[in-house]
């Protein structure tokens, strides 16, 4: 019991042997949203012990981070990242220097690949009736099938970058899945082991809840890959490095194709099961994703009406970074254009990089909507926005303003 554990903890409050495991299995066991409240009260007491305890710094910030994302419903200030957790699975930041965006791609693929192992994990050990985690609506074999066969699509392509796609040999998709979980987990720190567990904190007990958690995770990580490769982009194009925003576009590009299939594994979500962990996750939306808003303003800046909108005031500094302009990658290859220091040839390959990116996020903006459409209907969306309505209205915003279309496919994405 929690309750025996975090007494013998209180008693040398060493920030580094916390009860992780017994937290994070009454939350698992009960939902977020059900938490007892003699454990919240406990939990609240170590947070205010933090600044007295001594230990290695990264214990206590560990320590910190997990409390504050545990801790998010019974402090009122309860929202997606919090939701997600996404402060413990510590993702490369929305201002790290464009200096290591030639890295970024291997942190994210480590990430990506130990968020999609874990859902197999989940959906494996259930399908074997070795878990008790999350047990209702437990999907039947067909359904985890289809599931392992996504979730392979979406991570494969991490694991060949990795050099671990060689020891996938299997051919049926949950013997390959089996063989994905064990080559991510052997791969695996203990600090990465450990943040990986710690964020996940469902707000129910529904068996679905989890892959979703999982997917929407492995969506901002690659939002924040996109941001910076974005923000490479501008910079290289700024200097007239032409070949360098190229491969930058271009990796945006492939890495937003690449979690397409996530998009096929989210829609085995049992909508019964998806409508009723919802009713507890009011105030955490999408919408709230400053991952996804990033991108968007680096590809241009906002009309006005967009940019006052609900969608960027959810979202303070992404907010507050428009209001007082930054570079877009728009402006910057419009400047490059109109004074002449591009020749036909690189003026081809950048307005072809960036159609391309256009299109695949107008194909990802469109398999968000018919998603929503099938799991949300009519109903309101759940961080206080109109839902579906919403993401048809902006589905067609425009990603870029001045690279000309070329071809059927990117005629649409202008």
């Amino acid at each position: 019991m929690f309750t025996a554990e975090l007494a013998s903890w209180a008693r040398d409050p060493d920030p580094g042997r916390f009860p992780y495991d017994a937290v994070v299995r009454e939350y698992q066991r009960v939902g977020k949203h059900f938490v007892p409240a003699e454990l919240l009260q406990k939990l609240t007491r170590v947070r205010d012990l933090l600044p007295t305890m001594h230990g290695p710094w990264p214990d206590v910030r560990a320590l910190a981070t997990f409390l504050d994302t545990a801790l998010d419903k019974a402090d009122g200030r309860y929202d997606y990242p919090t939701y997600l957790a996404l402060p413990v699975l510590e993702l490369p930041g929305l201002d790290d220097p464009v200096s290591t965006a030639p890295f970024a791609r291997s942190r994210c693929d480590r990430l990506i690949g130990q968020l999609v192992a874990d859902a197999l994990d989940f959906e494996l050990t259930a399908l074997d009736g070795l878990s008790v985690r999350l047990p209702e609506m437990r999907p039947d074999e067909d359904l985890v099938l289809k599931r392992c066969k996504h979730a392979l699509r979406a991570v494969l392509p991490a694991l060949a970058r990795m050099a671990l796609d060689q020891g996938v040999t299997a051919t049926g998709h949950i013997d390959r899945a089996r063989q994905v979980r064990g080559l991510m987990h052997a791969d695996m720190s203990l600090a990465e082991r450990r943040a990986v567990q710690l964020s996940l904190l469902p707000v129910y007990v529904s068996h679905d809840e989890y892959m979703f958690l999982r997917v929407l995770q492995t969506f901002e990580t690659t939002f924040r890959l996109l941001a910076l490769h974005l923000r490479a982009a501008i910079d290289a194009l700024g200097g007239r490095r032409v070949a360098e925003a190229v491969h930058f576009v271009r990796g945006a590009e492939g890495a937003l194709r690449e979690s397409a299939p996530l998009f096929s594994m989210l829609a085995t979500m049992q909508v019964g099961s998806f409508r009723t962990f919802r009713e507890f996750t009011e105030g955490a939306s999408a919408i709230q994703s400053r991952g996804y808003k990033l991108v968007e303003a680096l590809c241009r800046t906002p009309d006005r009406e967009r940019a006052e909108s609900p969608a960027f005031h959810s979202v303070p500094d992404i907010h507050a970074r428009l209001a007082h302009g930054h570079p877009t990658l728009d402006d910057v290859y419009r400047e490059a254009r109109d004074s002449g220091d591009l020749g036909p040839e690189e003026t081809a390959a950048v307005e072809s990089a960036m159609n391309g990116f256009a299109a695949s996020l107008h194909r990802w903006r469109g398999t968000h909507y018919r998603l929503a459409v099938r799991m949300l209907g009519e109903a309101t969306g759940t961080g206080y926005t109109e839902g579906t309505p919403y993401l048809a209205a902006v589905r067609d915003i425009p990603v870029f303003h001045h690279a000309t279309p070329v071809g059927d496919e990117t005629v649409r994405a202008r």
